[in-house]
């Protein structure tokens, strides 16, 4: 697997996938009982986007301009947006610190545009955490689980597992606290990684029918989306379930990923609102050519 996510770090489809990330977790957290969160692809736990930018063997052109970049200095957020960028500017503020980075010039921040680090889904989770919440992690490349165990060292309530994610799903659901949220993120390099994610998701519900879901996916090639939604609705007892999508291209730009979505199945009462709010700001706010759309698709109406 080659996959590296720090170079793609806070671009347009982490700042849409994260931010529904905060709305699920808020949601889950609506109620006073506690859950657990488990992030089958949990790659990192945050990423230096300076040294992202640094390429392998050269240079390369930052993602992260086009998606945090183009929210950070905005006066005009939505409650959702802001809740979702005050996480990013708390993990920020953390790390710059550890790392000794901090600037003694406040105007240094301000011309850069942008965080010097950025949270992932493993960050975002532990920092929204409440005693009564746990985080399972698993990461199955050796250097991105060696990496995301040493950032976790006595984190209180969080697990990390250099293990296939899939067999996560299987193998921590049901939990003790009867509650779940469960992120699938793959990388998408694998052929069989769509068929992967609805067996994951057949086998998740099997063992707990209430547990949410939600995976993220790129949009890209109608065929193989129409093909995962077929399969999807395949799956006998399927729970509620809507997407959330976000373009920032219409498809005659040519673009090759012009967009990405988050399926989220059981989702908490009361999530549709937030989720259409935040993605009709961002479609805008983070569009790079003509036909921008963002919008919430109900699958199985929740009835």
């Amino acid at each position: 697997m080659n996959y590296r996510h720090q170079y793609h770090a806070g671009n347009f489809a982490d700042v849409m996938k994260h931010a529904v990330l905060v709305q699920l977790l808020r949601g889950m957290q609506a109620k006073e009982k506690g859950f657990l969160y488990l992030d089958t692809h949990a790659g990192r736990g945050g990423y230096d986007l300076e040294a992202a930018a640094s390429g392998l063997t050269q240079p390369r052109a930052p993602e992260w301009p086009d998606g945090i970049g183009r929210l950070w200095t905005r006066r005009d957020l939505p409650a959702e947006m802001a809740d979702y960028l005050e996480q990013v500017r708390t993990f920020d503020a953390y790390a710059r610190t550890a790392a000794d980075t901090t600037t003694t010039n406040p105007s240094d921040d301000e011309q850069r545009l942008g965080p010097r680090f950025y949270p992932g889904s493993p960050r975002l989770a532990q920092g929204l955490l409440r005693p009564q919440d746990r985080a399972m992690l698993f990461e199955a490349q050796p250097d991105e689980a060696a990496a995301l165990a040493q950032e976790f060292i006595g984190a209180k309530r969080v697990s990390v597992q250099a293990l296939d994610g899939y067999t996560g799903v299987k193998a921590a659901l049901p939990p003790p606290e009867r509650r779940a949220l469960v992120l699938i993120d793959p990388p998408f390099e694998a052929q069989e990684e769509w068929s992967r994610i609805i067996g994951a998701i057949t086998a998740g519900l099997a063992r707990m029918p209430a547990a949410t879901f939600a995976v993220w996916y790129p949009l890209t090639t109608r065929a193989k989306l129409t093909d995962f939604y077929r399969q999807l609705m395949a799956i006998k007892t399927l729970p509620p379930c809507y997407t959330v999508e976000l373009t920032i291209a219409g498809e005659e730009a040519g673009f090759k990923m012009r967009g990405s979505a988050v399926l989220v199945l059981n989702p908490p009462w009361g999530s549709e609102g937030p989720m259409r709010a935040l993605t009709r700001y961002l479609a805008p706010v983070l569009a790079q050519a003509e036909g921008a759309t963002g919008g919430l698709h109900w699958l199985v109406p929740d009835l």
